[in-house]
């Protein structure tokens, strides 16, 4: 079976169920809703503030973004360990590493460009509302902070993939990253100091300051999330290896 074959396949299993379509989509909704929500009621409040970062606080609807990203890299995957999905997909496609990679291209390539949309508009639609306080992409960092937070969206879509390759489940990634990102990463934070740089989130979402503090810069930071996520596929790629379907 050719490479293009594959790829189209696998593209017609996550456009046709609804629930990964959907988490895809939500990436572009969740952030453009969080977005305006926030600009449009304390965006130009928060600005005023002494310690306001305005570049990064651009960003902040990522942070909500980044669930659905994690939640379409879940769902593509999860989908294949339901009702024996793995083994037909496997007798279709006898190339375990071609059915893997044709698999993770079609989680991380639509996450990109959602992500990026997602990023660029979240940024564009925010200073909208902003006023006097409004920067544009020529501000320093900001055309660097718009294309890298929408790495970050797919790179984090691809830590959450090759995790539940891992796990065959959805259901317990979703219950261990998104806690994490939540809650732990900043308890961890606050407790390990210059450490915390180092988790995907943290080191991820560097890119989004326009003078980082600490040992990372803006893009060492989204090689340490990249490097998280190669991590997470790479284990995924030996478990469906070395399991049984």
């Amino acid at each position: 079976m050719s490479t293009t074959a594959v790829l189209r396949s696998e593209w017609i299993k996550i456009r046709s169920v609804r629930s990964v379509i959907g988490s895809l989509i939500a990436v572009l909704l969740v952030t453009l809703a969080v977005t305006v929500l926030a600009f449009a009621t304390v965006g130009q409040a928060e600005a005023d503030n002494a310690d306001a970062e305005p570049l990064f606080n651009a960003f902040y609807a990522l942070n909500f973004g980044q669930i659905a990203a994690i939640s379409f890299g879940a769902t593509a995957i999860s989908s294949e360990y339901l009702n024996g999905a793995l083994r037909i997909s496997l007798a279709a496609v006898p190339s375990r590493n071609l059915f893997y990679v044709a698999k993770m291209t079609l989680v991380g390539a639509p996450a990109l460009v959602v992500g990026l949309v997602a990023s660029f508009s979240a940024f564009l639609v925010g200073q909208m509302f902003m006023g006097k306080y409004a920067i544009g992409l020529g501000e320093p960092g900001a055309l660097r902070a718009a294309f890298g937070g929408g790495i970050y969206l797919a790179l984090m879509a691809l830590f959450a993939a090759g995790l539940t390759v891992l796990l065959r489940s959805a259901v317990a990634v979703l219950s261990l990253l998104i806690p994490f990102i939540l809650i732990v990463s900043f308890v961890v934070g606050d407790v390990a100091g210059g450490a915390a740089q180092y988790l995907p989130d943290r080191a991820g979402q560097l890119v989004l300051h326009q003078n980082p503090g600490g040992s990372l810069g803006p893009w060492s930071g989204l090689a340490v999330a990249a490097t998280w996520a190669a991590a997470a596929l790479l284990a995924g790629w030996c478990a469906i290896r070395r399991r049984d379907a």
